[in-house]
């Protein structure tokens, strides 16, 4: 007889949580949100590395010809294009696009250090990118140093600040990287501690630790048993009825 030690090992899960520890955590990050104006979580990657990996190594080329364009292709591409030129408005991809950005609700940017940690904040795709650069002063360790954040492959530093997130294509999610923006060999002070302040280095992992510890919502097989309805007794055949046979059958 085979047993399923799932439902076990719920209730174990459930009877093993501290409701103290629990909603302090919860707490920390509340408070965490409140100060910083964003849902915020730190972890920290699997692999350090303080450079970017070149990921056109892990690319495989593709043979000369497979870049040839054919008169085909030209002809489908300039079809295409009519077509779309034709059949929709300006109205019509305006009131699309518009329907678009009301399905996004949040864009989720994640800032990678070189210290391998990473912070993940929440922003609604309406704001500017100036709010992350306004939320990195507020959490990094050396908010009087200056620093410049870049997306990577190829890296690209990012300037135009005036962007929302939705614009920049940072959305429902992006990576973006921090660096310090200091001569070589003046950024010792910068790189001798963490990035980020250690109030917020104090939230790593509580996120994670909350989901561990909250209780899993009941599954179906742990449904509450209900009693089941009374059994109604099959209704036996009528007491031997005698059988009448049709006129118009003939033996």
């Amino acid at each position: 007889m085979i047993v399923d030690s799932a439902p076990a090992t719920k209730r174990q899960r459930f009877t093993a949580v501290d409701p103290m520890e629990l909603e302090s955590a919860k707490a920390k990050l509340a408070a965490a949100k409140e100060k910083f104006g964003h849902e915020i979580r730190v972890f920290e990657t699997a692999t350090a590395s303080s450079v970017p990996p070149d990921v056109s190594s892990n690319v495989s080329e593709e043979p000369e010809d497979f870049y040839e364009f054919t008169p085909e292709d030209y002809y489908r591409l300039l079809g295409t294009k009519k077509e779309e030129k034709h059949l929709k408005t300006k109205k019509i991809r305006e009131a699309e696009e518009a329907v678009r950005r009301a399905r996004i609700t949040k864009a989720v940017i994640r800032v990678r250090f070189p210290d391998n940690y990473i912070l993940e904040a929440t922003f609604h795709p309406s704001e500017t990118i100036k709010s992350l650069l306004d939320l990195l002063v507020k959490v990094i360790a050396h908010p009087e140093l200056p620093f410049y954040i870049y997306t990577t492959p190829p890296k690209k530093q990012i300037k135009d600040f005036s962007q929302d997130f939705y614009s920049a294509g940072f959305i429902p999610g992006a990576v973006v990287y921090f660096s310090y923006d200091l001569p070589k060999g003046d950024d010792g002070a910068a790189a001798s501690g963490s990035y980020l302040q250690e109030e917020v280095m104090s939230l790593q992992g509580l996120d994670s630790m909350i989901e561990k510890m909250e209780p899993d919502e009941p599954s179906r097989d742990e449904s509450p048993t209900t009693n089941p309805p009374p059994s109604v007794p099959d209704q036996k055949p009528a007491a031997d009825k005698k059988k009448i046979k049709p006129k118009w059958l003939k033996l």
